[in-house]
């Protein structure tokens, strides 16, 4: 039995504003866009329209010591569930978006060792393609099949270049925050550090276009702990058209007793989405220790209070 492990090995790039080009490579193989006659390319960034072919090339390099064979296929890229990172659709998976229109020269190819191969790849837009950014990425999955570690499987690795495809429309972007769960970890001793407080939210975007997300936190109400605001970490870089990923961030220092409201809130260039959770902490142990000096200084203050009324009657007589 064999398994397909391909990894989107890429460069960490905002959407639309690639860093100097360099090929995404797992240091035995890459795969990188053709340099244009003007400059260097991290990615595929393809305007196009609907009904429209766009046509590209790719380079592959192996850079070991022997031939390598390649099978080539285009990719939808989507986020994942798990953090909210990049990963594209599998090799035997149904592709739908880019992943569908696109098609390379050849799907197999042998590179020699210590070389590179040009490949042309072609896109074709369908006429009822929707407006706005589609995200894909061209792989190379090398034909070997190797253990996987620990198990009886076995790994194929693949490694891909970005491809950004915007077709031509009303560009409408949204950004929304949705489901958000607040979960206190009360302290053993009430002042000292509470424990690891977490905040859930979805982000969701709603829109056309490709956000880079920034998240924030803070906590509304009368409530003992603090800071009441943080910036929250583990936001996906990238966040696709129509694409939702259930985060969960640790808060130290979040409110641990009294009530209010938690807000996470993201933002994304002049977009704003929000949404809250309700809390209503109380520190049991605090309240468990004043109920026992309550009780225990209940029969001393009765004793004060018999002593008082026995000195009265006796100033009476």
């Amino acid at each position: 039995m064999r398994t397909f492990s391909i990894a989107l090995l890429l460069l960490a790039l905002t959407a639309l504003n690639p860093a100097p080009a360099a090929a995404a490579d797992n240091g035995e193989w890459s795969v990188r866009p053709a340099d244009s006659a003007i400059t260097p390319r991290a990615a595929f960034q393809l305007p196009a329209s609907p009904g429209a072919t766009v046509s590209d090339r790719a380079v592959v390099t192996n850079t070991t010591d022997g031939a390598l064979t390649f099978r080539l296929y285009v990719a939808d890229a989507h986020n994942t569930e798990r953090d909210g990172g990049l990963a594209v659709r599998g090799v035997e998976e149904t592709q739908r978006d880019v992943g569908a229109w696109g098609k390379p020269e050849h799907e197999v190819i042998t590179v020699p060792a210590r070389s590179s191969l040009t490949v042309g790849i072609t896109l074709r837009i369908p006429s009822d393609a929707s407006p706005g950014d589609h995200v894909g990425a061209l792989v190379a999955v090398d034909e070997r099949v190797r253990p996987g570690a620990g198990s009886h499987l076995g790994v194929q690795r693949g490694v891909g270049a970005r491809i950004y495809l915007r077709v031509d429309g009303q560009r409408q972007p949204g950004l929304a925050v949705e489901d958000v769960r607040f979960t206190a970890r009360n302290p053993r001793i009430p002042w000292t550090a509470a424990g690891e407080s977490t905040v859930a939210y979805t982000l969701h975007n709603t829109g056309n276009v490709t956000l880079a997300p920034r998240v924030s936190v803070r906590a509304g109400g009368v409530y003992v702990g603090g800071p009441a605001e943080r910036q929250l970490t583990g936001v996906p870089a990238e966040l696709l058209p129509g694409q939702k990923v259930r985060l969960s961030a640790s808060w130290p220092g979040a409110p641990f007793a009294g009530w209010g409201d938690v807000t996470v809130t993201a933002r994304a260039d002049s977009l704003r989405g929000s949404a809250s959770d309700g809390f209503l902490e109380v520190p049991w142990l605090l309240v468990g220790s004043l109920a026992l000096l309550s009780a225990a200084g209940t029969p001393i203050l009765r004793r004060r209070r018999k002593a008082v009324r026995t000195a009265r009657s006796a100033d009476g007589e």
